[in-house]
């Protein structure tokens, strides 16, 4: 990873404290879970995001960004990239700095809605790989 863009994902994770994470899952097994959680162990406030609601990380689940008690710093986006353009949109009205779309997830919509409205924008990107990486942390 060139020196740019190590310097500005070093200033993502120091910047944030709150993550919604949206598509965030209640199976163990999938990444929806196990990279929140991961980074909920690292000390980052995990807002979960799924309409199925309930709990999830010892927080309640919001339905949508909308519902979203309180500021978010980083919206983590685990949907399909079809579905990102209007995350995107959720996440700017939610007042978020930084919109992040896991692995496997690319979207140049989202990507334009975002920066337009100032968002910081990440794609392609594991959160908790990259998290160990950097030597944030073990990694997942």
């Amino acid at each position: 990873m060139d020196a740019p863009l190590r310097e500005r994902l070093l200033r993502i994770y120091a910047e944030t404290k709150t993550i919604a994470v949206v598509g965030a899952s209640h199976d163990p097994s999938k990444p929806a879970h196990t990279i929140p959680s991961y980074l909920q162990r690292q000390g980052y406030r995990i807002v979960p995001v799924n309409p199925h609601g309930g709990e999830l990380f010892g927080e309640p689940v919001a339905r949508s960004l909308a519902e979203v008690d309180g500021p978010v710093d980083l919206v983590e986006v685990f949907r399909p990239a079809i579905e990102a353009p209007e995350i995107a949109r959720e996440a700017v009205k939610a007042g978020a700095k930084v919109l992040w779309l896991q692995l496997g997830i690319e979207s140049e919509e989202a990507r334009q809605v975002a920066e337009a409205a100032g968002l910081t924008v990440v794609m392609n990107r594991c959160m908790g790989a990259t998290h160990g990486e950097l030597g944030l942390g073990p990694g997942p």
